[in-house]
């Protein structure tokens, strides 16, 4: 063979290949990075950004800052009595919702693991209310499940028993609105979780299992406690940090539910009405954002810390 045929062959081969994108790596990166990047910008950064420079004016009626007034938004936003009641009444929340999610997603896991046939087909349908918007989910649970007259589902069902029509959401004495706020968010978000839990459980190595029977460990109880709760900490620790965050972020189910009342409100509900009700004191709410979101980030840095949260395997 010549060595010109040699280059020709080399010479097409070389044109066959399919041709990389040229330019620097920077260049490709900035291509594919820089759209999303834009929109985090102006639609994330800029507004947190703007939010933090509002807090420190005076804004009413307006975004536009007329009067600096420092720390007098702040001042103003912790003596309100709604606000720091928002966040002690949801804080008690966040403390009951949590446990209750993380105890419901993972006994799904559990079940759902342990088939042996249509696995798929349960994990899909405990998972389907993740789908669901919270806003049409807490017109079905205010319409439908607890409409608060007999043709509610709740009531239907009492009524069966010789139970009395009860006004769900009428009134905070007897707090009944929180049987339906807790109940509408544990059916939107336990198979979120679910899922979560059941990947960490199929990730768990069964040889574990096999040498804890040759121990004698017994199934059930002891080698939940000894071998899969154990493995399941990181899981765990990052379901209970997306709990907490996703607690003090109610807003869809309480704006609906409860429509206007002065009672039962969480602090973003309390925000909304201070910024866009009838005073519309953007500086104000602004600075109860800030405060809302030192909180926020105070205390699941605190959750991270008890339950080891980004520690190593040494450090364990």
């Amino acid at each position: 063979m010549s060595t010109t045929t040699t280059r020709a062959g080399t010479a097409r081969a070389t044109e066959a290949r399919p041709r990389r994108l040229r330019g620097s790596r920077a260049l490709n990166f900035w291509l594919f990075t820089g759209p999303f990047l834009l929109g985090l910008a102006v639609f994330v950064y800029v507004p947190v950004g703007w939010s933090l420079y509002l807090s420190f004016f005076e804004a009413r009626f307006t975004v536009t800052p007329s009067e600096f007034v420092g720390l007098g938004n702040y001042r103003e936003i912790l003596s309100d009595s709604g606000f720091m009641g928002s966040l002690g009444t949801f804080t008690v929340f966040a403390a009951f919702i949590v446990p209750t999610t993380w105890a419901l997603s993972l006994g799904l896991a559990l079940l759902v693991n342990r088939l042996r046939f249509m696995r798929a087909f349960y994990r899909s349908v405990f998972f389907l209310p993740t789908a669901c918007s919270y806003v049409a989910a807490s017109l079905i649970w205010r319409m439908s499940l607890f409409n608060g007259v007999r043709f509610g589902l709740a009531n239907t069902v009492l009524g069966l028993f010789g139970v009395d029509d009860t006004a769900w959401l009428a009134s905070p004495d007897p707090p009944w609105y929180w049987l339906v706020i807790i109940t509408a968010r544990l059916w939107l978000q336990s198979g979120f979780y679910m899922i979560l839990f059941l990947a960490a459980l199929q990730n768990i190595p069964r040889e574990l299992y096999e040498a804890a029977a040759i121990d004698g460990a017994k199934p059930g109880w002891q080698t939940f406690r000894h071998i899969t709760l154990p493995q399941l900490r990181a899981t765990s620790t990052a379901v209970v940090l997306l709990l907490l965050v996703a607690a003090y972020q109610a807003f869809d189910e309480f704006f609906n539910l409860l429509s206007k009342t002065t009672w039962g409100r969480p602090p973003l509900v309390e925000l909304y009405y201070t910024a866009l009700g009838q005073d519309q004191n953007y500086g104000k709410g602004s600075a109860g954002a800030v405060v809302l979101t030192v909180l926020i980030c105070v205390v699941t840095l605190f959750q991270g810390r008890i339950m080891g949260f980004g520690r190593g395997e040494q450090s364990k």
